[in-house]
């Protein structure tokens, strides 16, 4: 076996071609799995590379990957990042809060008077008005 090369086993092979057919996969994983699928065939590094618009070095590793853990080479390593700090019921009391009548003195809510009020009731420990914001948008309020 040239160095170049990845033996795809029977049933990864089916997988891959199966899953090249699909025409709804992340580009990344169609990248990874048509990759391996042209190593199988015998192309080289390089080839493969033009064909799939990647770098060489990176068919190569994707190669190694594969070797290493099999089809879990075509899925994404997890992302670091910070974690959710305000859980699923918080998040639920400060829409509610939103669709609440607004503070006296005050025709509607603004971001920033949500925020202050939901510290206030003890809803979270702290929030900025930015992340009440992005809680409003997922919900599809009016609000922002």
């Amino acid at each position: 076996m040239k160095k170049e090369h990845v033996t795809l086993s029977e049933t990864d092979r089916a997988y891959l071609e199966a899953l090249l057919k699909k025409s709804n996969i992340p580009a990344s994983q169609y990248k990874r799995a048509r990759t391996l699928w042209e190593l199988d065939r015998g192309c080289t590094f390089r080839k493969v590379a033009q064909l799939v618009g990647i770098t060489h070095q990176t068919a190569s590793k994707w190669a190694d990957k594969y070797q290493q853990s099999g089809l879990d080479a075509l899925k994404d390593n997890p992302r670091s990042g910070r974690p959710i700090t305000i859980e699923g019921e918080q998040r639920a009391k400060i829409t509610a809060l939103a669709c609440s009548e607004a503070p006296e003195g005050y025709e509607r809510w603004s971001l920033r008077l949500l925020a202050n009020k939901a510290v206030e009731l003890g809803i979270v420990e702290s929030i900025s008005y930015t992340e009440v914001g992005r809680i409003l948008k997922k919900t599809n309020s009016s609000l922002t």
